[in-house]
């Protein structure tokens, strides 16, 4: 059976609004996407690193509670797990601030095992880290050789604009690595300060990855895959909050890709049909979780969305 495997921060997300905290719970980018694909029972494992502290255990159970296994979890003794601060807007969009203490030597897991047409997500600035990037690259080799389908989600927060330069050349190993890019207009004005997903497709993303998704909060979803251009709907909803909006678009899409069995070397030969129905699938996974200030699917709406499969 086909299996998913994510690399990414994990931490605690304390959620303020009207400058008051609301509420504590697991979370990181990748992680996000990870927990809901556990709840949908995908067979799911995630490679990261946690202190041997409070915050730690918690996350720890957190992972094993939904299907998750913690076997590819560095837990590391020199050190805290990381705690982020996020921040609710009036116009319910994030702003972050982090806290974290991590040990000098990073990443001391072995890796899990990947066949071909697993899927490998990686994403935001755990990705591009240049601590990190070593091990890294050195995944993304094993994920390539095995002929896995590699989804890469560069989210690149404003906190991180000013090091755009430097990370830049990792960016775009990323993108070379890539078999599926996906990013929103804040990414792409915080790493290249342009906002039109056709022109951001042509000139930054083409020459090295084919298939492109381009997101904007409530704005139509874009889809660029050679010459074939498709514009998707997003749902008419108030959101609450639109932490881990980005990550369960995702888990939505990995999960089409996996019911409608979408190997890698079916990529490349999609019709329209099959992309609108992946694609429809991450906008149901990110309206479903803007509606809570939960940072992933509730355990009700993906037993349903099992049961409809």
């Amino acid at each position: 059976m086909r299996k998913v495997i994510g690399i990414g921060e994990t931490i605690l997300d304390i959620i303020f609004k009207n400058g008051q905290p609301t509420k504590a719970l697991p979370g990181g980018s990748v992680f996000n996407t990870m927990i809901s694909l556990g709840r949908l029972h995908v067979p799911a494992c995630f490679i990261s690193e946690l202190g041997q502290d409070k915050v730690g255990d918690t996350i720890l159970s957190f992972m094993r509670e939904n299907n998750i296994t913690t076997d590819y979890i560095d837990v590391f003794y020199d050190g805290k797990s990381p705690v982020s601060l996020a921040f609710l807007k009036e116009d319910n969009r994030t702003e972050y601030m982090f806290y974290t203490q991590y040990p000098e030597s990073r990443l001391n897991v072995v890796w899990p095992r990947i066949d071909a047409d697993d899927i490998l997500i990686i994403g935001s600035y755990y990705a591009i880290n240049p601590v990190l990037r070593p091990r890294i690259i050195e995944f993304l080799e094993y994920a390539r050789t095995r002929k896995a389908i590699i989804y890469y989600d560069i989210n690149f927060r404003k906190s991180h604009a000013h090091e755009a330069m430097k990370v830049m050349p990792a960016v775009l190993e990323n993108l070379e690595y890539a078999d599926v890019v996906k990013g929103s207009d804040e990414d792409f004005e915080n790493l290249f300060q342009m906002n039109d997903g056709e022109k951001i497709y042509k000139d930054r993303i083409k020459f090295y990855c084919p298939h492109f998704i381009y997101t904007g909060g409530e704005k139509n979803v874009e889809l660029y895959s050679g010459q074939k251009q498709m514009s998707c709907k997003t749902a008419d909803i108030t959101p609450v909050s639109t932490i881990g909006a980005g990550d369960n678009f995702n888990a939505g899409f990995i999960f089409g890709l996996l019911k409608n069995d979408i190997t890698r070397e079916r990529l490349a030969e999609l019709n329209d049909d099959e992309w609108k129905d992946i694609i429809d699938t991450g906008i149901s996974f990110a309206s479903e979780v803007c509606q809570s200030y939960e940072n992933y699917i509730s355990p009700e709406f993906a037993q349903k969305y099992s049961a409809n499969d």
